[in-house]
């Protein structure tokens, strides 16, 4: 019988928490060569826009090691244990896992947001240190154990489909009735993980599971595929790129720049598949434990990164947001970039819903709205020298809602990450106000805009009270005009269309 192999308690905890804080600011270099190669091929000017932020955002946050976005997202750890190793521990796994993302999250020199809520169906309360974990133990062969820890944003995890197929059903037609209705607030361009098979939750364990994988699509494209599953892969690979949603749903040449598959045998009577979406703060990481001691991950080189800088655009317009008036928004048309500058509140999901609270007790709010601009935002604490941490946008489909109860404070302009909902876009249509889309995947490189933040609502809230930010060249794109004109929904369309003329063409 093969000598077990101990592996202590402390070298788990030190390892996941390295992990933890490593993919918080060095994307995985698969994506960065895949995301720039997008870049260089894109022919629309908003989305090579949006891709020229990501990657210099990434650049940044490799350079200051601080979070690619400000959603430092939910931890998922998958373990490979070898049944020859014994952990050296009193605790459950579990809890030693979770210790690791304690120290990941609460790292002084980098502190990470948390995210995450006990009590999920009612009171909601934020842990403090974004544990626990999403954890999965397989036990396997061997005398090592093979480590994969992720972090998922919320943006993208919340995209995730499910279905329980007949098994006569197609796939491809499903991905490509799922992807427009997942809209833009997955970030992309990403990558997109298909489990199939197995049970219900298994089929979504693979999903996930294969995100893990590295990009490897224009080899496998170059060589072609020797599988069916292969095939389907570039099958689907090509088809969500001819929808033509492009980099942050503004329309171009690449929506996805990878697509994983995995498999498991099922029942007879079904094909439970699952698809999830990894958004541009791609995070990933895989160490190996052997009992000699932690894994640290090896730092990647600076020149690694691709030459790609991000400017403010100099026919963008300049907004005073502080002289802001209903005739200056009503004079943006959907498409065009800005540059804001000025004071803006934010608020996002816990905000909005408390302000409805008490408007129905009609009680006072602690700032008044009317002729202002509000930021879905839920930004990373500060470290020195910093006004406020990676402060990126978050979905503000979830704030649609709300929409009507804030236009009636008389806010002019709201600021997010992707589309509106049609109800939202007709609201936003009869106040004769204006939907700005950032990008989302930039938090450290729209921070850097951020001159000055104060709390001014609801500061026993956390990341989730109000503040005042003061920006400077803050850029953002007109997604939804006074008109409801739609930057989201048209701007796909004419791609969807010169995608399929030119393939005709060919």
């Amino acid at each position: 019988m093969a000598e077990m192999v101990t592996i202590r308690e402390q070298d788990l905890i030190d390892s996941v928490a390295d992990a933890l804080q490593y993919i918080s600011y060095f994307h995985p270099m698969d994506y960065i060569r895949a995301l720039a190669a997008a870049y260089e091929r894109e022919e629309n000017p908003a989305a090579k826009d949006a891709m020229a932020q990501v990657l210099a955002n990434s650049k940044m946050c490799a350079q200051g090691h601080r979070p690619i976005c400000q959603d430092t997202g939910i931890v998922n750890v998958f373990l490979k244990w070898g049944q020859n190793c014994r952990l050296e521990s009193d605790k459950s796994m579990q809890e030693v896992v979770d210790e690791g993302v304690r120290r990941a999250y609460n790292h002084p020199e980098n502190k990470l947001r948390a995210s995450i809520v006990a009590d999920p169906a009612f009171t909601r309360r934020n842990t403090k240190d974004n544990t626990p974990c999403v954890l999965n133990v397989e036990f396997v062969p061997g005398n090592t154990v093979s480590v994969d820890v992720a972090a998922k944003g919320g943006g993208s995890e919340n995209k995730s489909k499910f279905k329980m197929m007949n098994p006569s059903d197609s796939i491809v037609d499903w991905v490509l009735e799922m992807i427009p209705q997942m809209g833009a607030g997955w970030c992309p361009p990403g990558q997109i993980g298909i489990g199939i098979g197995g049970t219900a939750e298994k089929a979504i364990l693979l999903a996930k599971e294969s995100l893990m994988e590295e990009i490897d699509i224009h080899d496998l494209k170059a060589r072609g595929p020797r599988t069916d599953t292969e095939a389907l892969r570039l099958e689907i690979f090509e088809k969500v790129n001819a929808l033509g949603i492009g980099a942050q749903g503004l329309g171009g040449l690449t929506t996805v720049l990878d697509v994983k598959i995995k498999e498991w045998p099922c029942h007879a009577a079904g094909k439970p598949v699952a698809m999830i979406p990894n958004c541009s703060a791609t995070r990933h990481a895989h160490f190996t434990l052997d009992g000699s001691g932690p894994s640290f991950l090896e730092t990647p080189k600076l020149d690694e990164w691709p030459d790609v800088t991000w400017a403010p655009d100099k026919d963008a317009k300049r907004v005073d947001l502080d002289t802001l008036t209903h005739e200056e928004v009503q004079s943006w048309k959907h498409g065009d970039r800005l540059l804001l500058n000025g004071t803006m509140l934010t608020g996002r999901d816990a905000a909005h819903k408390r302000i409805q609270d008490m408007l129905a007790k009609g009680e006072e709010l602690p700032v008044d709205f009317k002729g202002r601009a509000i930021y879905y935002v839920g930004p990373v604490d500060p470290v020195v020298g910093e006004v406020v941490g990676p402060a990126g946008p978050t979905t503000a489909t979830r704030m649609d809602k709300f929409t009507d109860m804030m236009l009636d404070l008389g806010l002019l302009a709201m600021i997010g990450k992707a589309e509106r909902g049609q109800g939202a876009t007709q609201v936003i249509a009869k106040h004769k106000v204006a939907y700005l889309m950032a990008v989302g995947g930039a938090a450290y490189l729209v921070a850097r805009a951020i001159r000055e933040a104060k709390v001014v609502g609801f500061e026993d809230l956390g990341m989730e009270a109000i503040y005042e930010f003061t920006v400077s060249d803050m850029p953002v794109t007109v997604a939804v005009d006074a008109e409801g004109n739609n930057v989201h929904q048209l701007a796909p369309l004419d791609w969807k269309e010169r995608i399929a003329r030119e393939a005709e063409a060919v």
